[in-house]
């Protein structure tokens, strides 16, 4: 039977419950002969990232035990964490900083010393005994901290700077040889999407780096994840044509596109550790791609340079390895599956689940299924979105009625909407919300020129981006132009809350951890974004009027509709005084405002408990704003 009910009263099997409890986070997937190894975030232990192993007998254990957390905090947002070898795993532990070494099931054993350097993206370097990684040293109080490649002696611990002078680094890879180093840099003002540089270097016999060669990179081309063919020669990602392809550093040192493609085949250097391809043999590689915001699976021939897609149910895909035998494992998910650890023979086209995030038993009868759209904004430019229809099997509005819309405008902002079972979304469209997940002018998958629209224009172009958006499916009768409201974190808080002060279309939001001040964040931020907004806004202080005249906090008397603000109070990259400012605003001018702290989060929630409330809290001040009854 059909319960006829309004939007937004719908009752769902998706609870809170269901997402914390059954859910881990998938990522950092590897392998060594025929183990596979990968990390799990996990909410029910305050987040920690614990390395995992399916070992080749199929038996599943966890290998980093309590209270170890393999993250990093190089650039704040981490990855890389963690390298396998046959003699030991080394990791970074969150807790203290150190790279910490174990050997098989013994309790981790402390590598470097106590200090205020930070770890990242190890490789092993096994002539001369010991890891290079990335460092970040904090050891100098109130300066920004200095980033170096250095090496770390394996039975000492002994620190010893390889490359140093760039604002930044990130992917030294070791040739199969033991003989070059390459790595890539950048400094500021650029973020590594606008502009880096691949760098080429012999080890010495001693160890030490000599006869430095530029591979590419320039002042408008971005360059990501280097890697080495079995056979020696160098490979990477560039977006000298527009879009992130897979190139080749032949043997005499020229440069060549294996596949030009209007497709991504890479992300943008967020964090660390990413791998959107990998080496089934010095002839074939198994690749990730990303086209009109879907990510796909391909293979390349490196010897004909001919591309081949491979169908599979995926729209997400990231950290592609190739395994032992020659299957591609990866980890996949979808719009009616979660997300899992998968191992993919390619020749059969068969794939083995080997972990999900969760084990979930939802009817698809409760699950909204993504539709793409594209629609017109500003400039006679065409922007894209995922529209996501309420859906409950056991529901429907009465006769006429239209569902409140929930935009979403992601972070980064440049970063993407993700196209996979998000349990968090499918928690609104059961409950009789619309979802809309907006990749707004200045979001990756659809190219530089896209990514650059952006340029000098946040605040612009991604707030009308979510506005023409949601007015699109208002003139297409698929929305109530009086319930709308609009929600994102960080950099996406920031679009929600200009979109909410310098518009109408909104009649209410929520920031998580979003910014309200652009002056007090170009002068307040940690170093990896120290000079992000020179390209998103202007120079800084040259550009100070622009940054007043955009940040929502100068402008409070255009607000009128109510908030929601959640913020981690140890956030270190977008400080709490951000949202303080806005809600004492806000409560000065007698708006409905509400503020929701964590204690013991930072830039992002990790937290069950602190994911739970948050989502229901968001839920109930929507329900009051619009005046429904929840069935929760």
């Amino acid at each position: 039977m059909i319960n006829i009910k309004p939007f937004g009263s719908w009752k769902s099997p998706i609870t809170t419950e269901t997402i914390i409890a059954k859910t881990v986070g998938l990522g950092g997937v590897n392998s060594l002969a025929k183990d596979i190894y990968w990390l799990e975030s996990r909410p029910q232990e305050k987040g920690r990232n614990v390395l995992v192993k399916q070992a080749a007998d199929g038996t599943v254990a966890d290998i980093t035990p309590q209270p170890f957390n393999v993250r990093t905090r190089v650039h704040e947002y981490g990855g890389g964490a963690y390298l396998i070898t046959e003699q030991a795993i080394y990791f970074s532990n969150y807790s203290d900083g150190r790279v910490y070494q174990q050997i098989g099931r013994e309790t981790p054993q402390a590598l470097t010393a106590e200090s205020k350097k930070r770890y990242t993206d190890f490789v092993v370097d096994s002539p001369r005994n010991r890891l290079i990684c990335v460092c970040e040293d904090h050891e100098v109080a109130d300066s920004e901290p200095n980033n170096s490649i250095i090496a770390i002696a394996l039975e000492t611990g002994e620190i010893t700077p390889l490359v140093t002078g760039s604002d930044f680094y990130t992917s030294p890879r070791i040739s199969p040889d033991g003989t070059q180093l390459a790595y890539i840099s950048w400094n500021h003002p650029s973020m590594p999407w606008d502009s880096s540089y691949l760098y080429l270097n012999d080890i010495q016999s001693d160890g030490s780096i000599d006869r430095v060669e530029l591979v590419a990179g320039d002042t408008q081309e971005s360059i990501c994840e280097p890697k080495w063919s079995p056979d020696g020669l160098l490979y990477f990602n560039s977006d000298r044509n527009d879009w992130w392809n897979i190139y080749r550093r032949n043997s005499d040192g020229t440069i060549e596109c294996l596949h030009e493609m209007a497709a991504e085949f890479t992300y943008p250097h967020w964090v660390f550790g990413l791998s959107t391809y990998s080496f089934i043999s010095a002839e074939l590689i198994v690749c990730a791609y990303s086209q009109d915001g879907s990510w796909h699976l391909g293979s390349i021939n490196t010897k004909t340079k001919q591309f081949q897609a491979i169908d599979t149910p995926y729209t997400n895909i990231s950290s592609v390895q190739a395994s032992v035998d020659g299957d591609a494992l990866f980890i996949a998910g979808s719009p009616n599956q979660p997300t899992a650890v998968t191992k993919f023979n390619l020749e059969t086209q068969q794939a083995t689940t080997i972990k999900r995030s969760g084990e979930l038993n939802i009817d698809p009868g409760y699950l909204s299924i993504p539709q793409a759209i594209s629609f017109p904004t500003d400039d006679n430019l065409i922007a894209h979105a995922w529209y996501y229809p309420p859906q409950n099997k056991d529901y429907t509005a009465p006769s006429g009625e239209l569902p409140p819309v929930f935009v979403k405008s992601h972070g980064g902002p440049t970063a993407a909407a993700a196209v996979n079972l998000n349990l968090r979304i499918q928690y609104w469209t059961s409950r009789g919300f619309a979802y809309l997940d907006v990749n707004y002018g200045g979001s990756i998958g659809y190219g530089r020129q896209y990514r650059e629209r952006l340029k000098d224009n946040w605040g612009i172009v991604d707030v009308r981006d979510c506005i023409n958006a949601v007015q699109y499916l208002v003139e297409k009768q698929l929305a109530d132009g009086e319930r709308l409201v609009i929600s994102g974190g960080s950099a996406g808080g920031y679009t929600t809350l200009a979109a909410l002060t310098f518009y109408d279309t909104f009649k209410a939001g929520a920031s998580y951890y979003g910014v309200s001040d652009l002056e007090i964040l170009a002068k307040d931020t940690h170093k990896f974004e120290a000079r992000y907004l020179d390209g998103l806004v202007g120079a800084y202080p040259e550009a100070k009027a622009t940054y007043q005249e955009r940040s929502p906090l100068y402008h409070i008397d255009r607000l009128s509709c109510p908030i929601i603000f959640f913020q981690g109070l140890e956030d270190k990259v977008v400080p709490p005084n951000q949202a303080e400012m806005m809600v004492e605003a806000l409560k000065q001018k007698g708006l409905p405002v509400e503020y929701v702290t964590f204690p013991n989060e930072g830039h992002g929630f990790r937290q069950a408990a602190n994911i739970k409330t948050a989502i229901e809290s968001e839920f109930a001040f929507y329900s009051r704003v619009f005046d429904f009854e929840t069935a929760d």
